[in-house]
């Protein structure tokens, strides 16, 4: 297929991921009223449940696909995928909603882990991380219309549409995979599904200081923009009282991280990953101590027009560091790509998971949990980055990176 469609493909297949988080933000409130959720800080489980399934079971696609290939470990965890979806349309309880999100997310991770190594397998170095650039700006539409989209679902019916959308929606993916991809592993390169030869691929990656850093700084940086999403409906709706307005919020943000991933995608092949992904790391760290100080300091709760400025501000750096990160990870692996995806996948999303659950939990009504989520993840990535680098920023291996 055209790179175009490529891209296309490989967008749409990471989106369902990003579908199951985003379009549910607005039907939290009525799904803890439907389902007996008192305690409005455990609708947030409805995320965390999916997390907890994406993540850990990334663990086990990358070696599958090492040795079996990426089409078929793809296909079947996009049929998990809709099967849960579908089977959470209707449920009887919110312990049933939990169990078949847990079971999404398990599915879910297919799109991660193999999307990822698909592209590593067709590309490398900065081209790679141009390719993951144009795949994230696509990605990041799906935040743009996904609060909105299930809110209009919801003038339909009520949140259980909202699973019935997610089904068809990754079944039209499902088909068009199934269609048009071909396979792009090398068979030279298959690795026998046995646990000494996953160990042995484990060891590979965990024992790569670039690889293992950058995973880790990814890690504790995506924490905050999954502690945002656990905490969004709270804060925009709670606290600034934005109603009917909160989605187009949602999406004001989600353009901005679109737009400078393709911003990265434009320049990334004329500085380098480094370059622009180091520089973006300091931004985050300026701007979300200016945030933490005129939270402590400034009048509460900041003015709406200046906290949607600062937010969106810190998620512009998301479009540079999001894709260099993962890139900069995944460039040394080449040749484990199924279980460096993998391995690297449970470690970003399961750290980033759990840190985004203990900001989300720590909302108290106000907005300086998040905002301190976002100052001590910038510093601890900072640190991690500096470790990748033996302590210098800004200082390309080689033309390629």
């Amino acid at each position: 297929m055209g790179k175009v469609e490529f891209i296309g493909m490989m967008a749409m297949l990471m989106a369902i991921n990003a579908l199951a988080i985003d379009i549910m933000l607005p039907g939290l409130q009525q799904i803890g009223a439907s389902l007996g959720v008192t305690n409005e800080n455990h609708r947030q489980y409805v995320i965390s449940a999916y997390l907890l399934g994406f993540s850990i079971s990334q663990l086990f696609y990358g070696p599958i696909s090492d040795r079996f290939g990426r089409r078929k470990p793809l296909l079947f965890g996009l049929a998990v995928y809709v099967i849960a979806a579908t089977s959470a349309a209707f449920v009887p309880s919110f312990a049933s909603l939990l169990f078949f999100r847990l079971i999404q997310g398990i599915g879910s991770a297919a799109t991660r882990v193999i999307t990822i190594s698909i592209v590593r397998d067709v590309y490398g170095g900065r081209q790679m991380a141009e390719v993951m650039s144009l795949i994230m700006m696509v990605f990041m539409i799906v935040p743009v219309i996904a609060p909105g989209t299930g809110q209009a679902v919801m003038i339909f019916g009520d949140w259980h549409l909202i699973f019935i959308f997610m089904a068809v929606i990754a079944a039209a993916v499902t088909l068009w995979m199934y269609i048009r991809l071909p396979e792009t592993f090398d068979p030279a390169d298959q690795r026998p599904f046995t646990l000494k030869s996953v160990a042995q691929g484990f060891k590979i990656v965990l024992t790569n200081r670039v690889a293992l850093c950058y995973t880790l700084a990814s890690a504790f940086l995506f924490g905050a923009l999954f502690g945002f999403i656990n905490s969004a409906q709270q804060i925009y709706i709670g606290i600034y009282e934005l109603g009917i307005w909160f989605p187009v919020a949602f999406a004001s943000v989600a353009i901005t991280m679109a737009f400078s991933s393709f911003m990265n995608s434009r320049l990334v092949g004329r500085f380098g990953m480094r370059r622009l992904s180091h520089g973006a790391l300091l931004g985050f760290l300026t701007i979300s101590t200016i945030w933490v100080l005129l939270t402590i300091f400034g009048p509460y709760p900041t003015p709406f027009p200046l906290y949607l400025v600062l937010f969106a501000l810190a998620m512009f750096q998301f479009g540079w560091i999001g894709s260099n990160f993962n890139a900069l990870a995944m460039e040394p692996l080449g040749h484990v790509a199924g279980t460096a995806s993998s391995v690297l996948g449970f470690m970003g999303t399961a750290g980033g998971g759990a840190i985004g659950a203990l900001i989300g939990q720590s909302f108290d009504g106000t907005t300086l949990p998040l905002v301190m989520g976002f100052f001590v993840v910038s510093v601890i990535g900072l640190i991690f980055v500096l470790i990748a680098e033996k302590g210098k920023l800004f200082h390309p291996h080689n033309p390629r990176v």
